[in-house]
Order: C-alpha cells, then sequence, then structure tokens
C-alpha cells in the first residue's frame, strides 16, 4: 500500500496559494492558468482555508456575487479537512469519498507539505492495481 508521502514524491508537492485578501476572480484566474481546481489559503505561511471551483460556482455565482469585488476570505472553505504524509492511498480514498471533497492538503507538523486530489489518488489505485494484475498473471503463466 502506497502512503501519501509516496505519491507525493512522484507527483510532486508544489502548492499554490492565494492570500484571503485576494479577489476570487483572483483565485480562478490563478486556477485556469495552472489547469487546477483549488488553491491553498494562506497568510505568513499559515493555512487559513481552500477555494475551489466548487466554492466559486455555489459561493459566488448562484449568490449572485461578482468575483472581482469578493474577496477570497468571504467564500473560503475554513474547516479544511487535511492528511498526513504516512495516511495511506486507501485512507485518504475513503476520506475523500466519505466527506465528498476533492483536495486534501497534507500537513506535517502543523506545515502543509502538498495537496492531493482525488484524481491522483485514482490514478495510483489504478496504477497499482494493475501493477497487482500484471504480477498475478506472471505467476500463473510461469
Amino acid at each position: 500500500m502506497k502512503t501519501i508521502k509516496q505519491l507525493l514524491e512522484y507527483k510532486g508537492n508544489e502548492i499554490l496559494t492565494i492570500s484571503p485578501e485576494k479577489t476570487v476572480y483572483d483565485a480562478i484566474k490563478l486556477m485556469a492558468d495552472h489547469h487546477i481546481g483549488s488553491l491553498m489559503v494562506m497568510e505568513n505561511g499559515r493555512l487559513l482555508g481552500i477555494i475551489t471551483e466548487r466554492d466559486y460556482s455555489r459561493k459566488v455565482i448562484l449568490e449572485g456575487k461578482s468575483s472581482p469585488d469578493t474577496a477570497v476570505k468571504d467564500i473560503m472553505t475554513k474547516n479544511v479537512l487535511c492528511t498526513k504524509p504516512d495516511q495511506t492511498v486507501e485512507e485518504a480514498m475513503a476520506l475523500i469519498t466519505e466527506k465528498r471533497v476533492r483536495h486534501l492538503p497534507v500537513v506535517e507538523d502543523s506545515k502543509v507539505i502538498g495537496i492531493i486530489s482525488i484524481g491522483d489518488l485514482v490514478k495510483t489505485i489504478i496504477s497499482e492495481q494493475k501493477y497487482i494484475i500484471e504480477q498475478l498473471e506472471h505467476y500463473i503463466n510461469g
């Protein structure tokens, strides 16, 4: 079973962040420019929240707010669900599924060291299953 730490070593641990004072427009533009679905909202190295495309669609568009006039802090998710590097990919997948989130910051000693998405977890699980199948086929065929 692969750990989140191993997944980050393969995937990389780049973290894109935004200040809580920036506008939602700035956040959406940054996400679009980097082809990602979330940003960590941080200030002075401290995780304050997360802003996702889901936050934008539900808290700006549906409420008739203006993204250039709304601050990130006004729509971000403040209670951020996180994972630890020693957690297994399967445990993280269970957490994402149960809590219905798409992104998990990876935190070690109160510091964000990476972020994983449901897509990262699915790719890893499929890769592990493919490897197991290949090994079983090799064993069966001698």
